[in-house]
């Protein structure tokens, strides 16, 4: 999923679900920053203090990408939850929608409601949960689920990607194209491309087991934002099995069901763009008001109002430490990071026979 549903979706399920406005802006943004979070390691303060950051995805064809182990500590814990299901490693390890991995993960972030990391802890939470129905299929380990061959759509073919070339050499670029990307992105569903993440989109495609999977995203898309609306109430009344609460109310799901199948802009930005404008408008029923701005990096985001810096690697004069630095949300989200990821991979997984880290 991209910017449009871990934020724009997830904010609109958050104040549906009861959430005052300012404590859904936290949720989604931390939701959303869970992509947008790609520095990792050691934060050095000019008096001496430090703080350890871990990285919760990589940029784009970052060479660690095809580092196994990197993998299992980012995709795995973040996007690509393994179910937990089958005999093998490669199977337990393979993103199931709304498992029973998943569940206990929403649980115990519930359970940490009340402490200075709770929102915070529930967005990155979302983030993982809404991605086990987008993610299905895939893993993020190395593993032949993770193969993708004669993907086509709707609405984009194998040809449609290539459709400006010169029909006589359109074929064997494909099939060239194909290869190489299965190949050079092993974990994830790199080959898969864009599909995944578009709400509307009907697809399908062979993976490396040969076997034909067949997606339809935007019924999977509105159940993930039904049972995170199901979270999010848990969450507010303290109640850990989440899956009793009310969802969605129908004309919540009905409107929110044909903005996710109408609003096709290829950019996810524009498409979020979309969400905050029909919000704005009162197309959600139940809830008319501006979305606040999300700011990933440099001026206004988290990171700079922490810190001050605006790059990417820590560049520039080291900041002061100090009680701001403490309450800032960039602090506590990667605490709730820090504490999201070790839950994840050292007690949960390993309960359900999965030790990847």
């Amino acid at each position: 999923m991209n910017i449009d549903f871990h934020y724009g979706v997830v904010y609109i399920v958050a104040r549906t679900a009861g959430m005052a406005p300012a404590e859904a802006v936290t949720v989604a943004h931390a939701c959303q920053y869970v992509d947008d979070a790609t520095t990792s390691g050691i934060l050095r303060f000019a008096g001496g203090e430090t703080f350890e950051r871990f990285a919760t995805a990589h940029r784009m064809f970052d060479y660690v990408n095809t580092e196994d182990d990197q993998n299992r500590l980012v995709w795995t814990p973040f996007h690509f939850l393994p179910a937990g299901q089958g005999a093998t490693l490669d199977e337990k390890a393979i993103c199931r929608p709304d498992s029973a991995v998943a569940r206990e993960v929403v649980r115990r972030a519930i359970r940490q409601r009340g402490t200075e990391t709770a929102l915070h802890r529930l967005g990155v939470t979302l983030h993982t949960y809404v991605d086990t129905w987008a993610h299905q299929g895939f893993a993020g380990i190395e593993n032949l689920a993770n193969r993708v061959h004669r993907l086509e759509s709707e609405d984009c073919t194998e040809e449609g990607w290539l459709a400006r070339l010169e029909s006589a050499t359109r074929h064997l670029i494909q099939k060239i194209e194909e290869d190489v990307v299965t190949i050079a992105l092993p974990v994830g569903h790199g080959a898969a491309l864009h599909f995944p993440d578009q709400p509307w989109a009907v697809w399908n495609y062979v993976d490396g087991r040969g076997v034909r999977v067949e997606r339809r995203n935007l019924p999977e898309f509105v159940q993930a934002a039904d049972m995170a609306c199901r979270a999010v109430r848990g969450y507010l009344a303290g109640r850990e099995e989440f899956d009793t609460e009310a969802g969605l109310p129908d004309e919540v799901k009905s409107a929110l069901t044909t903005l996710l199948d109408t609003n096709r802009y290829s950019n996810d930005n524009k498409r979020l763009q979309a969400l905050c404008d029909a919000v704005s408008a009162g197309t959600i029923p139940g809830l008319k008001e501006p979305v606040p701005q999300y700011i990933a990096k440099g001026l206004g985001s988290w990171k700079y109002k922490a810190t001050g810096l605006q790059g990417e690697d820590d560049s520039g004069d080291r900041p002061r430490w100090s009680e701001a630095f403490e309450k800032s949300d960039y602090r506590r989200f990667h605490d709730a990071v820090k504490e999201h990821r070790f839950v994840t991979t050292q007690e949960i997984l390993p309960a359900h026979g999965l030790r990847i880290a």
